[in-house]
């Protein structure tokens, strides 16, 4: 199995769970807004989106968005009425997905951000 990143095994993905809390309702259900923010975090983190973002604009929840990454994925997924929104962020290592983070946190000024990373190995070559 070949190397990879701070000695991971190649194959090695990174899992980024974010929870964004106190975010102002008009911007989760804004999809250009939520969309243009998947694409300057994938920029942010290095990665390459193989597709532009599928959005869906929901009356009741708000905006939920998928874009497909070389390796990965981003995803998120609003609840406009209360003020939350979920992102969700799979990548090959080395990605940098604080730097995605960050993109969101700065434009969304979250009341609060809880955040989990985990690296996730492939199975064995």
């Amino acid at each position: 199995m070949g190397a990879a990143h701070g000695g991971q095994p190649s194959g090695t993905v990174v899992h980024l769970v974010a929870e964004f809390k106190g975010v102002a309702e008009s911007c989760l259900r804004d999809s250009t807004l939520l969309g243009g923010l998947l694409i300057a975090a994938a920029g942010a983190a290095g990665l390459h989106a193989l597709t532009s973002p599928l959005l869906r604009n929901s009356t009741t929840s708000g905006v939920d968005g998928l874009m497909l990454l070389d390796g990965g994925h981003a995803a998120i997924h609003a609840q406009a009425s209360r003020g939350c929104l979920l992102l969700d962020l799979v990548a090959p290592i080395p990605a940098e997905l604080t730097r995605a983070l960050d993109v969101f946190t700065r434009r969304l000024a979250p009341t609060a951000v809880s955040a989990e990373t985990l690296v996730r190995a492939s199975a064995p070559e």
